[in-house]
């Protein structure tokens, strides 16, 4: 018998509402207390769409709309892929779900770049504020395995 230890899939999107991004505050390890955009493991049978779009929900109780890929970043140290989203809150309505210990709606210029949790998820935000000055929906992909420099 062969058996494969192979990357984990972490999926998730950056929600938008009337130009400010709903990040979440961590509630559990590692980076408990920290911020990030909603995003958990893919699990068996979800397209990465719904998987990104549950995520979402869990961490943040609120509903989106899916958009266009925005980052894949290769994270070797940690043998898990993050693949990420753009979103639209469907409604104002969010609230923590039981992993997040807070949940908000931040301005660019309001976003806590050094509270943020993740390489990945700084990466993302960085390109998806990079692209939507620029008026574009490009893909982004990253190898990660230490964090990145401002």
């Amino acid at each position: 018998m062969i058996h494969y230890k192979n990357p984990l899939l972490v999926l998730g999107c950056v929600p938008e509402w009337q130009s400010k991004i709903l990040l979440c505050r961590r509630a559990i390890e590692p980076r408990r207390g920290f911020w990030t955009v909603p995003a958990g493991f893919m699990e068996n049978g979800e397209t990465l769409q719904a998987a990104a779009a549950r995520e979402c929900y869990e961490e943040a109780l609120a509903r989106v709309e899916i958009g266009s890929l925005l980052a894949v970043a290769s994270v070797t140290g940690a043998s898990q892929v993050h693949v990420m989203f753009r979103a639209r809150l469907i409604a104002p309505e969010f609230a923590p779900g039981p992993e997040s210990l807070e949940v908000r709606l931040y301005e660019e210029a309001e976003i806590p770049w050094s509270e943020l949790a993740f390489p990945s998820g700084e990466f993302t935000l960085r390109k998806y504020f990079s692209d939507r000055s620029a008026g574009r929906e490009d893909h982004h992909f990253v190898e990660l395995n230490r964090r990145l420099k401002s």
